[in-house]
């Protein structure tokens, strides 16, 4: 036992209902606005309005009014510059994700940060090239351009193939942004909340499998045709293992080397990170070193390894996407519109909490509209945030987003002055830097047993959208990681835990009367809670569960009395049953039980009618004429509503006729808790009549117990109401109650 001292607390109120806290209570009128009048609201025009609109449409001429140069600059421009080093590189490598020549990523990692620049509103993501999303802009690639087999390649055909792709990879792309800008435009940046982290890290997770098996090909030196659709990553698998033996060493050896290397760096990075100043930058001194041995020992010609190739310098002319790839790719498309900016989001979010300014979600999603339709424009490919390239970007100092446009002038300079210095490169050394870059993606899988401990639901979540991902695609295995999800959330809500209640002893506190000892529970009253909204979905589920709460069914119990009245009638009137001081008297031969299929079932639903008979029965008493009703003890049942947030039309029905069914078999109902917006609705939809009323709902449980105590002082000997004058009650439960008449309220109440 707690010792009694500051850890108390006394209340001194009335008792209150709803209606009675209303009258005591003036509530301020809020004038609710309608939908013209935000439609209104939304079509005006203002000075200041405008400046605002310019404002979040240009997040850049926020900040940079703010810009401090002496404290930012330099740690912008060192931050730009590695990040430029890594977003090159990067560029490179997910264009063979996307099924486009690598020159082609270098586009994608210059044009998109432009734009962003400007209309972006984190200050600390590096936009370009994500694996995931160029993996699923290859999936469409590969799907509409397939490889052709038997072509050398640097047959015309070949090339011809290659352009298709390029044109196919920036048609797709610009309808990315076409669907970014407009889900923007319409304000429904919210909709990236459907999409859990849970739902994510299994989406994610997933990708990393189709990028590692993607980039086999490229490791093991082989020519592996693109496959798409379903169970494509079967058949990629079966065709790497049917030419396993014609595996090119050079390149498996380059890769094991690079892969090695690169991850034993990275991890001396991530254990001194406090201690070195910026990250050592691996990937470019093992690239420099790659294109140096290959270049001095002409590997190309020696080993017949795939390399880089020719690099295109400088810019091409702007190109008009093709109609007929808008028509094939419109569901992939939409698919990777939403995965780009909820991974883009979620990355910027993190970064906006830890340096604490805002970001605004349907900005965002402008900002990638817009940013992916210019890059597809001049034959990039769509783009997100890399998680890497972001934290290299922040972790080296970057304040804003003038790091992300020197970064973007290094791939500039790649690609119009030293990108001849690259083509040497083997393949095999981007596969391996990309490889080694999922491991962060791949260590999700260690939330399996977390999920699987903590919450089930979220880890069935996880592994249906994992598994859905690796075999059905991306495409498929998102939308039905979004169903399951989505089924989860209906399951919560169609299925709660519902619980009978019971007071904790000297307390006015109402928990789950399985998890505690030391309570009180008054004969004859139940509080029952539903944790979930009521709708259409759950209602019945709700009046199962209420049933089993009470222990009878009293739409039954209710037809059995309207049996077993009707019956009394009878006799009567035949005079087989009389009526004496003393009670009935059976003159006649016995009724026996009343059963359940006599009479109009409409009738018997009805309240019972004691208007013939000059007495009142007792049902829990013994039946004259050896008729026989089922007993219950319950008088009161209180409901907890403080967490149904709403109640649909159709919910409104089943609970009516479930408050009826109690009222008409002289249960007491009473409502505690209810949101005062669900208790709008119910006066609305016309839920109150000459059986329910607006009296039964009071603020808490205390309330409509103390009613209870009150109403009937012999439910229970511990909590026995013990008349202490002509207006109070003392109750166990600590404190007291007086008659509203003389408004004493409630006191001395203790925890």
């Amino acid at each position: 036992m707690r010792e009694p001292a500051v850890d108390q607390y006394v209340v001194v109120r009335p008792l209150y209902s709803e209606d009675s806290f209303k009258e005591d209570n003036v509530k301020v009128h809020r004038y609710h606005k309608s939908t013209l009048d935000h439609v209104k609201l939304y079509f005006s025009c203002s000075k200041q309005k405008a400046k605002n609109a310019a404002l979040t449409l240009f997040p850049i001429a926020s900040w940079l009014r703010a810009y401090q140069v002496k404290e930012w600059l330099f740690g912008d421009i060192v931050s730009g510059v590695s990040t430029g080093l890594v977003a090159v590189l990067q560029g490179l490598a997910f264009a063979l994700l996307a099924s486009v020549p690598p020159g082609y990523g270098l586009y994608s990692a210059f044009f998109p940060v432009l734009i962003y620049f400007f209309l972006g509103t984190s200050r600390h993501i590096s936009v370009g090239p994500f694996p995931v999303l160029s993996l699923m802009v290859g999936s469409v690639v590969t799907k509409l351009v397939p490889d052709a087999t038997g072509l050398s390649a640097n047959s015309t055909e070949e090339m011809s193939i290659e352009e298709k792709r390029v044109i196919v990879a920036a048609s797709v792309s610009f309808l990315v942004g076409i669907f970014q800008l407009g889900l923007g435009l319409l304000q429904v940046g919210f909709i990236v909340i459907y999409l859990s982290e849970t739902l994510i890290s299994g989406f994610t997770t997933a990708a990393a499998i189709h990028i590692l098996v993607s980039q086999l090909k490229f490791i093991l030196g082989l020519q592996v045709p693109g496959f798409s659709g379903p169970f494509a990553i079967i058949s990629t698998l079966e065709s790497i293992f049917t030419q396993i033996t014609d595996s090119n060493v050079a390149d498996i050896v380059t890769s094991i080397i690079v892969i090695v290397v690169v991850f034993i760096v990275k991890e001396i990075n991530d254990r001194y990170k406090a201690q070195l100043p910026v990250p050592i930058p691996i990937e470019v001194i093992m690239t420099i070193i790659a294109c140096g041995v290959s270049y001095a020992f002409d590997f190309k010609t020696l080993y017949k390894v795939n390399v880089v190739g020719e690099i295109t310098k400088g810019y091409q002319m702007p190109v008009a996407p093709s109609l007929e790839v808008f028509q094939s790719s419109a569901m992939d498309a939409f698919s990777m519109a939403i995965v780009g900016f909820a991974v883009a989001f979620s990355v910027a979010k993190v970064y906006s909490v830890k340096h604490d300014y805002v970001i605004d979600g349907n900005q965002e999603l402008i900002a990638f509209g817009v940013s992916n339709i210019f890059c597809s424009s001049f034959k990039g490919f769509a783009v997100s945030t890399a998680l890497s390239r972001s934290a290299v970007q922040e972790s080296t100092g970057g304040k804003t987003q003038i790091a992300g446009l020197i970064s973007a002038l290094l791939a500039m300079i790649t690609t119009v002055a030293i990108g001849f210095l690259l083509e040497p490169l083997q393949k095999s050394v981007l596969g391996a830097l990309v490889v080694v870059n999922l491991k962060g993606m791949l260590m999700q899988m260690r939330e399996i047993p977390y999920l699987w401990r903590k919450d089930r639901p979220d880890c069935v979540v996880w592994l249906v959208t994992f598994i859905a991902s690796v075999f059905l695609g991306l495409d498929l295995g998102l939308a039905v990681g979004l169903g399951i999800e989505l089924v989860t959330v209906v399951f919560r809500t169609q299925f709660p835990r519902c619980s009978v209640l019971a007071n904790i002893k000297g307390t006015d506190v109402y928990r789950d009367r399985k998890d505690y000892v030391s309570i009180y529970e008054p004969e004859g009253v139940k509080i029952f809670r539903c944790p979930s909204p009521i709708f259409f979905a759950n209602i019945e589920f709700f009046r199962e569960k209420l049933i089993a709460a009470v222990g009878f069914n009293p739409l039954r119990v209710l037809r059995k009395r309207n049996k077993a009245l009707r019956k009394i009638k009878k006799l009567l009137k035949k005079g087989e049953l009389q009526i004496t001081s003393k009670g009935f008297f059976c003159v006649g031969p016995g009724a026996g039980d009343v059963s359940e299929d006599e009479g109009n079932i409409e009738e018997l639903d009805q309240p019972i009618n004691f208007e013939d008979l000059p007495v009142q029965i007792n049902w829990n008493a013994e039946l004259p004429a050896t008729i026989q009703v089922p007993k219950i003890d319950l008088h009161s049942i209180i409901l907890d509503f403080g967490a149904v947030s709403f109640v649909d039309i159709s919910a409104l029905k089943g609970l009516k006729a479930s408050l009826k069914e109690l009222i008409r078999i002289d249960v007491e109902v009473y409502i505690v808790g209810c949101d005062c917006n669900v208790l709008e609705k119910l006066e609305q939809c016309s839920f109150f009549d000459d059986e329910i009323k607006s009296s039964i709902f009071y603020l808490t449980h205390h309330d409509a117990m103390l009613h209870i105590l009150q109403k009937h002082p012999d439910c229970h000997e511990e909590l026995k109401p013990a008349k202490v004058d002509d207006h109070t009650v003392q109750h166990a439960g600590g404190g007291s109650l007086r008659n509203r008449e003389n408004a004493v309220p409630i006191s001395g109440t203790k925890f």
